[in-house]
């Protein structure tokens, strides 16, 4: 899958060669390539090449909004970066609103979704884009601000990525809508409409990409210029093993211990940081500030998975890491293509982390701090039962400092752009607005994966300038759904998985709410590929019943949807994807309808054949026992007959 951040930083030989041949978008647009990881995920990196640097003054400041309060769109998270490659956020697009499912990327300058004439886009969570079916759609017409089409009729985009994976389209404008969780009304905005797209963005399960960098297409620039929200935006991952989170677009009220630290727009058009040192267990590492100073500085991008640092920086890193060590056992990886440093004996309950590796801090130029516990630095063996790797590697000879959402899980990021700054705040990112105590926000949308999802959805709050739409007559009754069958994919080959299968099939029953008397889960089929186990599951009515409540039905979906699914560390990572409920139970036969009857009757009848045949049995043995007399007993002399002649 793709992730998507843009590094700085050439990894290799090969990965540089791939780059020297792609072409260069003007103002800075995003290069990016793909490093598999070594746990079944994605490692993402930020731009190759970077553009020219720009000073302050080409940033025009933005327009204050008077100190009168601003709206806020607050938005939850789907997915988890270690196991998706990626954050996903849910946008809804035209009147009605379409929705689709993008990869929430502070390393990108475009939004942009498949199209309905896309004829070389691959398959992805949701249907395409239909232009057709907005009536608020307008396509942006060529102009000397944009690149054009053959016809010189309407702006286009292109992007390149050095993993060789492109995205081509033209540029349209419509009305985005945030979902029932925000409080900003749908606003018009420019967006790309993909007409083709290869590599791993053909493949991705994602729909596209929701550019939140520094950018006039970027969705935050837009909202800015518009004076609908402030000039920032934050983002909080969930923890190891939870995945999901929340985002913010505007400004929130920041806790009183948020940990701020400068960012400088003039320096790159991403998001840096003035990191200066990092301490392991209260102790400084033995390097020069300068060494995160180095070509592009230290870079924050919620694309990337994980951590790289300077050569230097990660060989005292790793020092250390291994001398505070001492009690856990060095293992190899979960991947021997990767030289991995993992270590086993630390227990499989990640609160407790702490008792076994070291806490880490990053010091800031101001003075300030903030703590990395060891989730933000370790991520789970996919193969060995509670066993870690570390999750920050070297940057290979490139002097840039890259911090992925590895770093910042369970952690609250504030992207205060108008003040130059981001800012630090540990919590716990699935009850992130009970933390900030703000008022609970309405229930989260579905959040399926495909089209059979849709009619499920809670439709936005409808654009300002529309008419509201004539009351929907009342449903008769709830939508009848029989059947909710999902993928499951885990990193576990199945001789393993083989003799644990039952054991399998009772937790899922146990996480989905559903080992009851009302529902069953089963297996419907599998797929062994060369490292991981497609597993097909469904989800039946307990018979005699013929449907699933919708309550229910949804529960489901959402667990699956949230990574609210945790199973334990033996089975390795896992991913569900491909939910679908069936409006109709499946077809029964008779028999199926009514053969516990049958079978309830043919044992009755068999029990009272079985007693009328004993006592009939019965009678008969007494009577024969009484038409024989006793050998004492005194027979009557009878007179002989004379023989007859």
């Amino acid at each position: 899958m793709m992730a998507w951040a843009f590094t700085y930083a050439i990894l290799c030989s090969a990965a540089a060669a791939a780059a020297a041949s792609v072409s260069i978008p003007p103002y800075g647009d995003s290069i990016t390539f793909v490093n598999s990881s070594s746990n079944g995920g994605t490692a993402m990196f930020l731009p190759l090449f970077f553009n020219q640097q720009r000073t302050k003054e080409e940033f025009h400041p933005r327009r204050h909004l008077h100190n009168r309060p601003t709206p806020s769109a607050r938005m939850p998270l789907h997915d988890d970066l270690l196991l998706n490659g990626y954050y996903t956020t849910r946008l809804w697009i035209g009147t009605p609103p379409q929705r689709f499912a993008l990869i929430v990327d502070t390393g990108s300058t475009v939004t942009y979704v498949p199209c309905s004439t896309c004829e070389q886009c691959g398959k992805h969570q949701d249907p395409k884009f239909q232009p057709d079916l907005s009536s608020t759609y307008q396509p942006v017409k060529c102009n000397i601000d944009c690149s054009c089409d053959n016809e010189r009729e309407q702006c286009i985009y292109e992007r390149q990525y050095a993993e060789m994976s492109s995205s081509s389209g033209v540029l349209g404008e419509d009305i985005v809508s945030f979902g029932n969780q925000s409080e900003l009304e749908p606003q018009r905005a420019v967006f790309g409409c993909e007409n083709m797209e290869t590599g791993d963005l053909y493949s991705q399960h994602a729909d596209g990409i929701m550019g939140l960098g520094r950018g006039d297409l970027s969705i935050v620039d837009q909202l800015v210029d518009k004076s609908v929200i402030s000039d920032s935006f934050s983002l909080c991952y969930g923890g190891m093993d939870v995945g999901g989170g929340a985002m913010v677009l505007g400004g929130i009220a920041t806790p009183d211990d948020m940990v701020f630290t400068h960012s400088d727009p003039a320096r790159s058009p991403y998001y840096n940081i003035d990191l200066k040192e990092i301490h392991v267990a209260g102790k400084m590492l033995p390097l020069n500030p300068k060494v995160f100073d180095g070509k592009h500085g230290t870079v924050l991008d919620s694309g990337t998975t994980y951590a790289y640092l300077p050569e230097q920086a990660f060989g005292a890193f790793k020092e250390a890491i291994f001398k505070e060590l001492n009690s856990l056992k060095r293992i190899q990886g979960p991947d021997p293509n990767y030289n991995d440093l993992c270590f086993s004996g630390a227990g499989s309950d990640t609160s407790q982390l702490s008792n076994a590796f070291p806490s880490v801090e990053m010091v800031f130029g101001n003075g300030q701090k903030i703590l990395l516990s060891p989730e933000n630095y370790l991520f789970r063996h996919s193969k060995v039962r509670g066993s870690y790797c570390l999750g920050i590697f070297q940057n290979g000879k490139d002097p840039t400092t890259l911090l992925g959402g590895i770093v910042v899980r369970n952690t609250l990021v504030t992207y205060d752009r108008e003040h130059e700054k981001i800012g630090f705040w540990k919590t716990n990112c699935s009850q992130l607005w009970e933390r900030l105590h703000l008022s609970p926000a309405p229930p989260p949308l579905p959040s399926g994966t495909d089209k059979d999802n849709s009619t499920l959805d809670i439709s936005p709050v409808l654009a300002p300038s529309e008419s509201p739409p004539a009351p929907a007559p009342k449903s008769s009754g709830e939508a009848k759904i029989g059947l909710i069958t999902f993928f499951m994919l885990l990193n576990v080959t199945y001789p393993e998985l083989k003799p644990h299968m039952s054991e399998l099939a009772l937790f899922m029953a146990k996480e989905l709410d559903v080992n009851s008397s009302q529902l069953q889960v089963r297996l419907m089929n599998f797929t062994s590929r060369e490292n991981d186990t497609l597993i097909k599951w469904a989800i039946f009515p307990e018979e005699p019943a013929d449907y699933i409540s919708n309550a229910t039905a949804m529960d489901i979906v959402s667990r699956l949807s949230e990574n609210r699914v945790h199973l334990p560390d033996s089975f390795g990572s896992y991913k569900f994807f491909g939910w679908n409920m069936g409006p109709t139970p499946p077809q029964r036969t008779w028999w199926r309808q009514h053969y516990l009857a049958v079978i309830i009757a043919f044992v009755l009848m068999m029990v009272i054949g079985l007693l009328a045949s004993g006592a009939w049995y019965i009678w008969r043995r007494d009577k024969s026992l009484v038409s024989y007399k006793p050998v004492d007993s005194v027979v009557a002399e009878q007179e002989l007959q004379p023989l007859q002649n």
